[in-house]
């Protein structure tokens, strides 16, 4: 189907699927998703039609996370290799996590010398769940990132909920508290990778919304691997927050801070279990409490 990308047709969504002609005109060039046969330019991915002056791409509907720079995620540590970890986010290829990019115990502001490499397990070790900051990427494509900050580091005391990537809207503020009743807390990440964490909640967050790595805790508590205790209802409203976001994820609707308190509010009535076998009836009552 030839589409001419005037200006009318450029302001709707146009979907395509491989093998199906974006336009025939010569003047624009080829992008991301689509390839020249002759004169004319195709779809190899079945997607929304992308133009930026005369650049024309195709954006996959479902794909690999990519990410850009200033992206939060959240990962877990694959590997342990020379003075940097390797972190698998859901992208095409593992991200690294560099030596110099973390902050060290104690705080320190120095160059990481062979002791501090030798050390590398003690701070984060295989299998260990953690949030960063994606700061550039390499020759390769594959992302470099950074913990420098305290609201990024080791994550504890939670659950990782999974959902499409293109799911997770970018928004000011990726790191979430909730107070779901009087002493009841639940903090959220959410990730630009698709990757949701959800853990018990720090009663002195701070206003900005960080999570409690970003307060001034001790430098040793920062890699410690132990959990917090958690409460039978502390665990029961984690796992709700948890299968709301999956609810979320599975009606398509987009993750937003806002949209998973509405979600929560609806789902009260419901079992804990059935929130997501039941998740129309409890998005389409979350919609109508806008």
């Amino acid at each position: 189907m030839d589409t001419e990308m005037g200006e009318a047709e450029h302001a709707m969504l146009h979907f395509v699927t491989p093998g199906e002609t974006v336009t025939a005109d010569t003047v624009f060039m080829r992008g991301h998703g689509t390839y020249n046969d002759g004169e004319e330019l195709v779809a190899t991915v079945a997607g929304v039609v992308e133009r930026i002056n005369k650049l024309i791409s195709v954006k996959p509907l479902r794909a690999r996370f990519s990410g850009e720079i200033g992206d939060v995620v959240v990962g877990r540590i694959s590997e342990v290799t020379q003075k940097r970890w390797r972190v698998n986010m859901g992208a095409r290829q593992d991200a690294a996590l560099l030596l110099a990019a973390v902050n060290l115990p104690g705080g320190e502001l120095r160059r990481r010398s062979e002791s501090d490499e030798l050390q590398m397990r003690q701070l984060l070790s295989e299998g260990d769940m953690i949030s960063a900051e994606i700061q550039g990427f390499f020759q390769d494509g594959s992302a470099s990132l950074h913990t420098r900050s305290l609201k990024y580091g080791k994550l504890r005391s939670g659950s990782l909920v999974t959902v499409p990537s293109s799911l997770v809207k970018r928004s000011k503020a990726h790191f979430l508290h909730y107070t779901l009743s009087p002493g009841l807390h639940v903090d959220v990440i959410l990730g630009m990778n698709g990757f949701v964490w959800v853990s018990k909640g720090s009663k002195d967050a701070n206003k900005k919304g960080d999570v409690p790595n970003s307060t001034q805790e001790d430098a040793d508590a920062l890699y410690a691997n132990v959990n917090e205790p958690i409460t039978n209802e502390e665990r029961m409203a984690i796992a709700r927050v948890s299968n709301c976001i999956l609810a979320i994820a599975k009606e398509s609707e987009l993750i937003t801070e806002a949209f998973i308190l509405l979600v929560h509010e609806a789902s009260l009535r419901i079992d804990c279990k059935d929130i997501v076998a039941n998740s129309k009836q409890i998005i389409d009552a979350a919609k109508m409490s806008y």
